[in-house]
């Protein structure tokens, strides 16, 4: 009860009236006499009564006091949440803080208001009855009296008033004659005044007139006002050479709110949280998986119970601390240790935006490490593509991979002919297929193939079976069960002689039917689900496919769909239809699998999809399906349209709208959560291939890595570390790197064209917005007045405000300073300096005179664009996020309820063997 009364409380603060309305009909309150349509009446009578009580004495301690239903005092603190039945010496009670008592007073009173109103309204009309009849026969009396009185007194009435009006007339026009002839240029301003007054008249008629019709003059003007911006908009968004005035209406679009800033600390903060939960997740099922080998083994003598309990041990304490390691930033370390990390993070950005050295690395390992290294190394390095940037890079080392692959650049390609990619199992592929059906695409591929998946689960008369022999088994142990007698036919039999026997062949036929049945319910919805493919792996096909054509020019485009094909369906797809529960596809429990028949069906139905999706037919000892063979042909030909569709998507730099700007002009620098292990270790792998992969001496990678030096010891980047502290735990343990280019543009160094573009850009943005003009070439030639130099001032003093919130302790956001410095100028000093650098960029080729600079204004129209289109696909990416660490959470759960499950065993394990040891005492 005080829990709903200290709720009630804070809804009476916060103006919740719908909130209130709830709590005070909560039943654990128990108020009397609660009447919905009083809400709002509850509302401000408690919040006058919380007022008038707030005066009387202390308030803030947030103890309040309530009764129960038996008479005892109950005290509860609304923000310690502690409670006491008697009133401990150190409660001071809370006057802003009504009780139940008070808040039932108020109600009461409230509702008793509202009756009485309710009885007036209902009586309204038998009261105005009355009324009218009482103030109706005193009007008439009165009229009645007055009547009289003057039909007695007419005649002389109507005498005194002829001679009374005549003698005031006659009087009124002497003295009218002479004013007038006294007067008369008085007369003429009164005459004047006149006019005037029916000139003003007619003006507040009018005024009257548009106040009277002003929803309609508002909308008029409204719909005005929306067709000129959506014009202002439509030439911004599609015209070849927006106009400038055009383009200053919007550029206050570039600027970073405080709600852009929140975002991207809010963003971060869920890409830091999935990327532990996933790190996390796959460790904790590599130890199940391990768990369910040692029992294995335990149960064949090959290990001993200690083992298990050992390793069980560990399960523990991953469920008691549900995170492995702790993320910590390099302010947490030594100063040596950040010195050198700093120095990590230079070398980090170089191989995320540089795919050619991890796509050589991938090669130069042996393909046993090869999957070890991309989880450790590669997905860690690209934050398991949480963001955009990220997956875009990512896209652009799987590519320059696979095509090294493919097309036998390297030396150590596999790809000699179009079958090794379905027969070889290349590296690359197998990572592309990993990754977007481990990671990114598990979701979709979920979506995909859950509701078939279920309905085929769920089917309890689904029953597939093809194969002849247990067909066969199947009959004669039915025929046998029942009757109770021997059948006389042989157990063992060839499909030869089971197909013999009509009850067989009949049963299959059955099994066919349903298994057409349920595949073309599989293939249709696939065929029309194109677009859950997600758009990493349709891109890669298109690679692939390109790739290929290059390779093998000469091949027909069937067979390269083919292998595009078993990209997509077999190597994606078809191991989630058969093993749904071991890739998320359903929610399985950790003591309830799939039986073998409901195995049986998915199998059954993923053989004649990956049948029809290489164009394989049924023969030989399947020949009593080639029943199948038509409808194979016929899946096929619409899987070659659906595989050649796949490939039909953009480059990612179109959809991601990423170009070689993007990381100079992003709001916050890119960062990543890596373990020191895998810092060491990639230091390590680096330093081993650095030859191979870049032979050339003075390449970047080789600078990066002589200021690093020798890989260091753990140690080393831990800084003083407690000696009893675990060290091999503590070099699990995350650490944030804020990765940044160490070969980017000084600040001021004019030299390069690139930077001086989005130099340009960004003070002609400050420019337009302060100073109007027709052109940009007017704008710079006509002189700042002093009023445009303290609006740009006051917008630069805005620009410092936003940024000192979002780059805070709290915030921890790295902002990109380097392109804001020359905004901070004075605005007739920075179109000097915009007039020089267009200037520059004129004999460079990038800008024209002849045109007043329309290409850096069209650059800027593009900026505005893109920004636009950040902003909401960060929304989506939060909430795309949000929903991976819903995922990973009930996978999480899943995996400690497997733990659970593992300990019950242990425990029965150890039960069981206590149990043995008594009794073999007990006999000796």
């Amino acid at each position: 009860m005080s829990v709903v009364v200290a709720a009630v409380n804070i809804a009476v603060d916060d103006a919740d009236t719908q909130n209130l309305l709830n709590l005070l009909t909560n039943p654990d309150v128990a108020l009397c006499s609660v009447t919905p349509e009083c809400g709002s009446i509850y509302l401000v009578q408690l919040q006058e009564a919380k007022n008038d009580k707030t005066g009387a004495g202390d308030t803030g301690s947030g103890w309040m006091m309530n009764k129960a239903k038996e008479g005892h005092k109950f005290y509860f603190n609304i923000n310690t949440m502690e409670y006491a039945w008697e009133r401990p010496e150190t409660v001071v009670k809370d006057h802003s803080l009504l009780t139940r008592e008070e808040i039932q007073k108020v109600v009461t009173a409230v509702t008793a208001e509202h009756d009485r109103e309710l009885l007036f309204k209902s009586n309204e009309p038998i009261i105005v009855k009355l009324q009218a009849r009482i103030r109706g026969y005193q009007a008439r009396e009165a009229f009645n009296n007055r009547m009289n009185f003057m039909k007695t007194q007419l005649p002389a009435i109507v005498q005194i008033q002829a001679w009374y009006r005549g003698q005031r007339q006659h009087k009124k026009y002497r003295q009218r004659l002479g004013e007038l002839k006294e007067n008369e240029d008085s007369a003429i301003k009164i005459q004047a005044q006149v006019r005037m007054y029916l000139a003003r008249q007619k003006y507040k008629e009018r005024q009257k007139y548009y106040k009277a019709n002003e929803p309609q003059i508002v909308k008029i003007q409204a719909a005005w006002r929306s067709n000129m911006a959506r014009h202002d908009y439509m030439q911004l968004m599609h015209a070849e050479n927006p106009p400038i005035s055009v383009v200053r209406k919007f550029v206050h679009l570039l600027d970073q709110s405080d709600i852009d800033y929140t975002e991207e600390i809010d963003l971060q903060k869920l890409r830091q949280q999935v990327v532990t939960e996933i790190r996390s997740n796959q460790q904790l099922e590599l130890d199940l998986d391990q768990m369910d080998i040692k029992i294995g083994l335990l149960v064949k003598n090959r290990i001993t119970l200690q083992d298990v309990i050992t390793h069980d041990r560990k399960l523990k304490n991953y469920k008691e601390n549900t995170r492995g390691s702790v993320n910590k930033g390099l302010k947490a370390l030594s100063k040596e240790s950040r010195e050198r990390l700093e120095a990590y993070q230079h070398l980090f950005y170089l191989l995320q935006t540089n795919p050619r050295y991890l796509a050589k690395l991938i090669f130069e390992m042996p393909q046993s490490r090869t999957t070890k290294f991309m989880e450790s190394v590669i997905l860690t390095l690209y934050n398991y593509a949480s963001n955009q940037r990220e997956e875009y890079l990512l896209l652009k080392l799987f590519k320059t991979a696979l095509e090294e692959e493919i097309s036998h650049v390297l030396k150590h390609s596999k790809v000699d002919k179009m079958s090794d990619i379905v027969t070889g199992n290349p590296m690359v592929v197998k990572m592309i297929v990993g990754f977007n059906r481990n990671a990114r695409g598990q979701g979709s591929l979920r979506e995909l193939l859950n509701p078939l998946v279920k309905a085929v689960l769920e089917d309890k008369n689904l029953a597939i079976n093809t194969n002849p022999i247990e067909v066969y088994k199947a009959w004669v142990n039915q025929m046998e069960t029942q009757s109770g007698k021997a059948s006389g036919l042989p157990y063992d039999a060839t499909n030869e002689q089971a197909l013999e026997h009509e009850e067989v062949r009949q049963r299959i036929d059955q099994s066919v039917q349903a298994l057409r049945k349920a595949t073309d319910l599989f293939l249709k919805h696939i065929l029309g689900a194109l677009d859950k493919i997600p758009y990493g792996m349709r891109y890669m096909a298109k690679v692939m496919r390109d790739a290929l054509k290059k390779k093998f020019p000469d091949a027909p485009e069937k067979d390269v769909l083919k292998i595009v094909g078993n990209l997509i369906y077999y190597r994606y797809i078809n191991s989630a239809i058969v093993a749904p529960d071991a890739f998320d596809i359903i929610d399985v429990t950790a003591n309830k699998g799939l039986t073998t028949d409901q195995r049986r069906n998915l199998g059954s139905v993923a053989k004649i999809l990956q049948f029809a999706a290489s164009n394989k037919g049924f023969g030989g000892d399947s020949a009593h399906l080639a029943s199948m063979n038509s409808y194979i042909r016929e899946a096929h030909e619409k899987f070659k349209k659906y595989f050649k569709e796949a490939c039909d998507v953009e480059e990612p730099d179109v959809v991601f709208n990423i170009d070689q700007y993007t990381d100079v002009t992003m709001v916050t620098k890119p960062v990543i959560f890596i373990s020191i292990r895998e810092i060491v270790d990639t230091h390590q792998l680096l330093l081993d291939h650095q030859d191979a992969l870049a032979p050339d001496h003075s390449d970047l990678l080789h600078e990066l890595l002589e200021d690093l030096g020798d890989t260091p010891d753990s140690d080393i980047l831990l800084g003083d570390v407690d000696e009893t502290s675990n060290k091999t735990q503590l070099e699990k343990s995350e650490i944030t790197l804020t990765l940044s280019n160490k070969y980017e543009v000084p600040e001021g160094d004019q030299t390069d064209i690139n930077n001086m573009v989005i130099r340009t850009k960004r003070m002609v943005v400050d420019v337009i917005r302060c100073q109007p003009g027709e052109n940009l070439t007017q704008i710079l030639n006509t002189p700042a007045t002093d009023e445009q130099e303290e609006e740009h001032a006051a917008l630069v003093k805005k620009r410092d405000k936003v940024d000192k919130r979002a780059t805070d302790k709290e915030a921890n956001l790295v902002r990109q300073q380097s392109v804001m410095s020359e905004t901070r100028l004075a605005l007739s000093t920075m179109k000097t300096k915009v007039k020089k650098n267009l200037h520059a960029l004129v004999l460079a080729g990038v800008v024209s005179h002849k045109d007043h600079y329309q290409a850096i204004v069209n650059m800027i129209v593009q900026d505005i664009r893109n920004q636009r289109r950040y902003r909401q696909r960060r929304k989506q990416e939060m909430i795309r996020i949000r929903d991976t660490f819903q995922s990973l959470s009930t996978k999480r759960a899943f995996f400690e309820e497997q733990i659970d499950y593992y300990n019950r065993y242990v425990k029965t394990c150890l039960d069981n063997l206590r149990t043995k040891g008594k009794k073999n005492s007990q006999a000796f």
